[in-house]
C-alpha cells in the first residue's frame, strides 16, 4: 500500500478549532464495513449499536501540559520546548523537542517563568530537534513537578491554529483519564460524557480499560512512499488483567468488542496470543497498522475523522476497508464533518 493513496482535499475549515458544545453531541458517523451502508447520528446515539454484555475499551492515559515557552541566556531568544517524557525522576531529566532547535547547543541554558523561576541546562542531542534536558532545581520532586507543570501549557496540536485558552485543559482530555503520561489526547474518548457513560452502563456495557501513552509520533509525517519502510515512534502502553478477562469473555461469548480510538486499537492488536486473545502486557509498542491487516481483538471501533496522509487514517482504512472509508470520507466532507482532534467521530460496525 502506497502513500500517495492516502491523500484526500481536506478544506481547511473543516478542521475543527474547539470542541462541541457538549462532549456527546458531536456527530456521529456509522459506517457499516460489510456494507458500505453509511448513517448520520449524534454521538450519544452510540448506545442503540450495543447490547448487553457488549465491552468497549477505552485508553486511560492523562495529557499532561507538556508545551513550554522559555528564553534562552544571554540572547533572550524565545524557545519553545515540548516535554515528551520523563528520563530520570531524581536527576530531573527530560526528553524535550525544541524549536528552534539550530540555536540550542549542549551546555545552554534555558530559563522559564517569571523571574526565571526554573532554569534547564542542555546536556545532549538526540534527534535533529530533540534534545535532553536537565532542569536545575533543589527542592523536593513533588514541588519540582508542580512548577514544571504549572509553567506548561496544553499540547494542542498545531494544526489547530489559535491559542490555547482555558478550556482547553478540560476539553482536551478524556473524563476517564487517571495515567498522566501522555502529550496527545486519545480523541476518541473525548466525545463521552459521564450522562453517557451512565446509559451505557445501565444498559448493560461494559467497560475496560487500557494505557497508552500517546506519543507525539502520532503527528509525524511519513516520508516514504512504501508504508512497510516506515517506522513508528514507540510508546508505552500498559494492559491489565481485569481488561483482558474483560475482552476475552465478550469474544468467548460472540460479543462486540469496541476499541474507542486508534491508540486502544494500537494497544489491544501489541499484545495478542497464538490463539487471537489479547495478553496482559507492559511495556512499549511502535505496532504500524496500515491495509492490508487482520484484526484480531476488536470487531468495532470508534474514531475521529483523520487528517491526509496520516497513519491514524491508514488504520482506520485497515479497519473499514479502505474503499469504504475513502468514501465515507468524501461523505464527510460533502456534509461539512468536522475533522481533526476536537473533531466529529465516525463508528465502524
Amino acid at each position: 500500500m502506497k502513500l500517495s493513496k492516502f491523500k484526500y482535499k481536506l478544506p481547511t475549515e473543516l478542521i475543527a478549532l474547539h470542541p462541541a458544545y457538549n462532549r456527546d453531541e458531536s456527530r456521529l458517523m456509522v459506517l457499516h464495513k460489510d456494507t458500505g451502508e453509511i448513517e448520520h447520528k449524534i454521538f450519544k446515539d452510540l448506545i442503540e449499536y450495543f447490547d448487553d454484555e457488549d465491552v468497549m475499551v477505552f485508553n486511560n492515559t492523562k495529557v499532561f501540559p507538556a508545551r513550554l515557552y522559555g528564553n534562552k541566556e544571554k540572547t533572550g531568544a524565545e524557545i519553545e520546548v515540548f516535554l515528551l517524557r520523563e528520563l530520570n525522576r531524581e536527576q530531573r531529566l527530560w526528553d524535550v523537542l525544541v524549536d528552534p532547535a539550530r540555536k540550542i547547543r549542549i551546555g545552554n541554558k534555558l530559563y522559564f517563568g517569571d523571574d526565571d523561576l526554573l532554569v534547564a541546562e542542555v546536556i545532549d542531542n538526540t534527534t535533529s530537534r530533540g534534545r535532553t534536558l536537565r532542569f536545575l532545581y533543589d527542592g523536593p520532586y513533588d514541588e519540582f513537578k508542580k512548577t514544571l507543570f504549572g509553567l506548561g501549557e496544553t499540547p494542542l496540536p498545531k494544526f489547530i491554529d489559535r491559542s490555547v485558552e482555558p478550556e482547553d485543559a478540560e476539553r482536551y482530555q478524556t473524563i476517564f483519564a487517571k495515567h498522566e503520561g501522555a502529550v496527545a489526547a486519545p480523541t476518541a474518548g473525548m466525545h463521552f460524557s459521564r450522562e453517557l457513560m451512565k446509559r451505557l452502563e445501565i444498559k448493560g456495557i461494559d467497560f475496560a480499560e487500557v494505557t497508552l501513552h500517546v506519543g507525539l509520533g502520532n503527528f509525524r509525517t511519513v516520508d516514504v512512499e512504501d508504508l512497510t519502510k516506515h517506522k513508528m515512534d514507540s510508546e508505552q502502553i500498559f494492559i491489565e488483567d481485569e481488561a483482558v478477562e474483560k475482552v476475552n469473555l465478550a469474544k468467548k461469548k460472540k460479543k462486540n468488542v469496541c476499541a474507542v480510538g486508534t491508540t486502544v486499537m494500537r494497544t489491544l492488536e501489541s499484545s495478542v496470543s497464538t490463539m487471537g486473545t489479547l495478553k496482559p502486557f507492559e511495556g512499549w509498542t511502535n505496532k504500524f497498522i496500515f491495509p492490508p491487516y487482520e484484526f484480531h481483538v476488536p470487531n468495532r471501533m470508534i474514531t475521529n475523522f483523520h487528517l491526509p496522509l496520516s497513519t491514524l487514517m491508514m488504520m482506520v482504512c485497515a479497519f473499514g476497508g479502505y474503499d469504504n472509508v475513502m468514501a465515507a470520507y468524501e461523505e464527510a466532507i460533502k456534509e461539512k464533518y468536522r475533522f481533526g482532534t476536537y473533531g466529529d467521530a465516525m463508528l465502524i460496525i
